[in-house]
């Protein structure tokens, strides 16, 4: 787990008027590394440039708009000569169970949560391999490896952001690039604010079900946002990243009892998953 600190640090964040980007884009400039700032909206992040100055890059970013993307990227990337850390944090959650959500609303989630953060990539890739290297770090959830009902198809979001990195990872490891999946369980960010939620309509049907989850929902204990840069930097500032990071103390628990569940599942039907192989040759 050792780690340096590298002055400077190039970031390029994407989702920094909020939650997570804002802190972690704070943090960085407060510890004197660069940042380019992206939201979609240019005056929530203005104050940043008003704060950091020439240290900060402030972009008006919409993800899901791919050329749009590819701009900011080689502007950022022009701006400062280099890219340390490009880091995906955009992204937010749809609310409803897997009968109420429709297609469209699922689509326009993937649009922003997957293909956004794809764009993103893609752009960087080229520039990061012409510099020798980089790190992509891309913020999932604990909800990469376990689900809830009621945020289902956000679940489903993650678990495909978190095989896309792993399968990027290898793909990438010749070029110098790292990749990390940073993880956070429940956090008091603004992750509940009408911009990172948006709500299918409901069924009557599952109305008292939903009811009972949101009750839940509001007793679980939720972890301070400021308290995580200094992970975060332990992260950026390693010599050997790791590919996956649980954020908080809750993951980790949670995760263990699941996979234990899945392997005794898998075991206890092992002999018939077996027994449909077939006679090997």
């Amino acid at each position: 787990m050792a780690h340096q600190k590298e002055t400077n640090k190039v970031w390029f964040i994407t989702g920094a008027s909020r939650g997570f980007g804002r802190v972690w884009a704070e943090a960085a400039l407060q510890r004197g590394d660069k940042v380019a700032a992206t939201a979609r909206n240019l005056t929530s992040i203005a104050a940043l440039k008003e704060k950091y100055g020439n240290n900060v890059l402030t972009l008006e970013l919409d993800v899901t708009k791919p050329e749009q993307v590819k701009r900011a990227v080689t502007q950022a990337h022009a701006e400062f000569g280099r890219l340390d850390i490009v880091l995906n944090n955009a992204g937010y959650s749809l609310v409803g169970t897997i009968e109420e959500a429709n297609a469209e609303e699922v689509r326009a989630m993937y649009e922003t949560n997957i293909f956004g953060a794809l764009s993103v990539i893609q752009a960087a890739l080229p520039l990061l391999r012409k510099q020798g290297g980089g790190h992509i770090v891309g913020v999932s959830s604990n909800l990469g490896h376990v689900t809830l009902p009621v945020i289902g198809y956000y679940c489903s979001s993650k678990w495909a952001f978190e095989a896309i990195h792993e399968s990027l990872a290898a793909e990438v490891k010749a070029f110098n690039i790292n990749v990390t999946i940073i993880e956070p369980g429940a956090y008091a960010t603004e992750f509940g604010s009408p911009e990172s939620l948006k709500f299918a309509t409901g069924l009557d049907i599952y109305a008292d079900f939903k009811a009972k989850f949101f009750d839940t929902l509001k007793t679980m204990e939720r972890g301070d946002p400021n308290a995580t840069p200094e992970a975060i930097f332990k992260i950026v500032d390693a010599e050997h990243p790791p590919l996956r990071f649980f954020l908080g103390s809750h993951c980790l628990p949670w995760v263990r009892a699941a996979y234990a569940e899945r392997l005794a599942t898998w075991e206890q039907w092992e002999t018939v998953s077996n027994a449909a192989q077939g006679a090997t040759k």
